[in-house]
């Protein structure tokens, strides 16, 4: 245990510590704009590690110049096109799908088999053009951050780092896991799961680090519209829970594990596993009497920003899951109890025990929100305490 409890994140080795004046210059801009204190760092922002700073602070502050990817540009919804990411320095790639903009019917309806409360009222959801990723992310993506494992392999090759690994290398990363994560499920190929919501977002920003375009966890409306595909039905293939076995890994079929991604066929945008796999983080805080919304109105860019680290929402069924739980429509709240075998006092930040069933899949968004827009996706307040307050409740800042 001691081995994991001295060291927090590697962000303090050499090569992680890298002067950032323009990210201080972004933080007066943003206390300039009125936004939140917290985004600011108040008094004491010279005294944070840097890998910390760039944590707390939006992606658009500081992003590399991006690196080229055939058919990854585009200036507006008409050009957009799938592309193939290769993560620099290595040989992982995942597949981006565009998703094209439009107004969808959010949430189930009062008379859909098996709805729960918290799936209404319906509404209207506008969404802009974006990206998703055609698979959930998997181990092979986020070793490369969550272990280091990026950095360990450019050091035992010799390999020069690249034009974006000073910044990448710099951003904060996860204490080393205390158990097997995979649960000997599988590695390569297989959904990484059981990390935090918090874990989620800062990979984003290491990968929008690491390439130069803007990439983060989606909405909830984001998410559900790309689930959807265009359909209004109980799942994208239609309404019958006996169709599930052709789309979805869940309890009947998965043999009480998760499987390779992509593996089951796709929705009509060509996205796999949105209905099973592993239940997938999206930005918005849980309400579990509904939408603070009024049936039937018109809202764009809906997202209810988390106030407290519990509970946060999830999407999609699970390998764990009954197919009710698997409907386009049906949302999970995160909860304390998915760290209950967490030993670590205070538990961690990064890691949940005991939610072997949650993973992500990653959007881009066409428009690059300016930084003001994109401190709504980011760490939200109670986020950016807790990682604050993490090293120095267990002795370490």
């Amino acid at each position: 245990m001691d081995e994991h409890m001295n060291t927090y994140d590697r962000m303090t080795t050499s090569r992680g510590r890298i002067a950032l004046n323009l990210t201080l210059l972004g933080l007066a801009l943003m206390v300039a704009a009125g936004l939140p204190a917290a985004l600011a760092l108040q008094d004491d922002a010279e005294e944070l590690d840097e890998g910390l700073r760039m944590a707390l602070t939006p992606v658009v502050e500081w992003m590399p110049p991006a690196t080229p990817v055939d058919n990854a540009d585009a200036a507006t919804e008409a050009e957009m096109q799938a592309y193939a990411e290769e993560i620099p320095g290595t040989d992982v790639t995942f597949e981006m799908v565009p998703i094209p903009g439009g107004t969808f019917t959010m949430g189930s309806p009062e008379d859909e088999p098996m709805r729960e409360p918290s799936e209404g009222p319906q509404f209207q959801a506008e969404i802009e053009p974006f990206w998703m990723a055609k698979v959930e992310v998997t181990w092979d993506e986020y070793d490369l951050w969550g272990t280091g494992k990026d950095m360990r392999m450019r050091e035992a090759a010799g390999t020069a780092p690249g034009p974006n690994d000073a910044i990448a290398d710099a951003i904060t990363q996860p204490t080393s896991p205390y158990f097997d994560k995979t649960r000997g499920m599988g590695r390569e190929g297989f959904p990484a799961i059981s990390m935090t919501q918090l874990a989620a977002k800062i990979y984003c920003k290491w990968l929008s680090a690491k390439t130069g375009r803007y990439y983060r966890l989606p909405t909830e409306a984001e998410w559900e519209y790309a689930c959807r595909a265009g359909t209004d039905t109980v799942y994208s293939f239609g309404d019958d829970p006996a169709e599930l076995d052709t789309y979805a890994w869940y309890y009947e079929n998965s043999d009480d594990q998760y499987h390779e991604v992509g593996t089951k066929e796709p929705n009509p945008w060509g996205l796999h596993d949105m209905h099973g796999n592993v239940s997938e983080w999206v930005l918005d805080g849980y309400t579990p009497d509904g939408y603070p919304v009024d049936a039937g109105e018109t809202l764009s860019s809906f997202l209810v920003i988390p106030t407290d680290i519990y509970p946060r929402v999830a999407r999609g069924g699970s390998w764990v899951d009954d197919p009710d739980w698997c409907r386009s429509a049906h949302r999970r709240g995160s909860s304390e109890g998915w760290k209950m075998g967490d030993p670590q006092i205070p538990q961690s930040i990064w890691h949940f025990t005991d939610a072997d069933f949650i993973g992500f899949r990653v959007v881009r968004p066409l428009r690059v929100p300016d930084a003001q827009e994109a401190a709504r996706y980011d760490l939200d307040p109670a986020q950016q305490k807790a990682l604050r307050d993490y090293p120095n409740d267990r002795g370490m800042g």
